[in-house]
């Protein structure tokens, strides 16, 4: 990852919120990353690159396997891809629609992420976490599994489109796999599918439907794994070590990098928000 260059250019990054509309606000654990790039270094680290800190709880030999360099940016790159999920006037992120069925989805030209994920994976915490930096953005999350009912659509400014799928497993929709299996075969816009694994339990067997149909339609997709502070870190290395030796082994069309994230702390946010920025053609990194 970046720990070599966790404070170069610190200086000048300390300036940048202010060009990107980051203002101070007091989200719970949420940091503008100004905030952030004043924590000292392994307390950045741990917040900003979970898998780098997960890695110092490995043997050196088993190093390696965490993928560290595959999506590799700079503070640079994380703080310019911080202005596309900041909402602003001239950067409106807002809600835009709800569907049951693909023929009822707002017809975008704008690229598009998906995120799909079981009932109580927390999906929609994630979303909302990701949203932060535009808190007038209303995001459902309840405290019962199954709430998503339809696909949720976002504007995220010019930029793109976030999509919330309905959960499966545990009180999907009746319609569940008609409803997804389309649009994930259909949609033609759609950039990248984030298939979420609840670090604490792993890949279940509702999960491996989801990774197969991704699979079967040649989808690239990208492996979340939620609620790492629920888990002690021993737990989490083996989990991950497993996922990934799973990702490497059994699957063609899924990036090999996992990015751990948690709702609660926001460790790993910036870094999937980075990520998003990415692949969908708005910002080039460095690394």
């Amino acid at each position: 990852m970046a720990a070599p260059r966790l404070l170069s250019g610190l200086g000048c990054l300390l300036e940048m919120p202010a060009a990107l509309g980051l203002v101070s606000r007091p989200y719970s654990t949420s940091h503008t990353f100004a905030e952030v790039l004043r924590m000292p270094e392994r307390q950045l680290t741990k917040l900003v690159f979970p898998l780098q800190e997960l890695q110092r709880h490995l043997l050196p030999e088993s190093r390696p396997v965490l993928h560290l360099k595959t999506f590799d940016p700079s503070l640079e790159d994380i703080a310019r891809a911080e202005s596309f999920f900041t909402a602003t006037a001239r950067n409106r992120i807002e809600y835009l629609s709800s569907a049951q069925h693909l023929d009822h989805a707002p017809d975008l030209l704008r690229p598009e992420v998906c995120f799909i994920g079981r009932s109580n994976v927390g999906k929609s915490s994630l979303i909302k976490a990701l949203f932060s930096l535009a808190p007038e953005v209303e995001v459902r999350v309840s405290k019962k599994p199954g709430h998503t009912k339809k696909m949720n659509f976002f504007k995220v400014g010019k930029y793109f489109t976030l999509v919330d799928m309905p959960g499966y497993g545990y009180r999907a929709p009746e319609d569940f796999v008609n409803m997804v299996e389309t649009y994930l075969k259909e949609r033609k816009n759609l950039m990248r599918t984030f298939l979420l694994v609840d670090s604490v339990v792993g890949i279940q067997k509702a999960d491996n439907i989801a990774i197969e149909m991704c699979e079967e339609f040649a989808l690239p997709y990208v492996m979340v794994l939620t609620k790492i502070d629920k888990s002690s870190k021993g737990h989490l290395v083996k989990q991950v070590l497993e996922i990934q030796k799973f990702v490497a082994t059994k699957t063609q069309g899924c990036f090999p990098q996992l990015f751990p994230v948690s709702a609660v702390t926001y460790s790993g946010i910036h870094l999937l928000r980075c990520f998003i920025a990415n692949i969908t053609g708005n910002l080039k990194t460095n690394g």
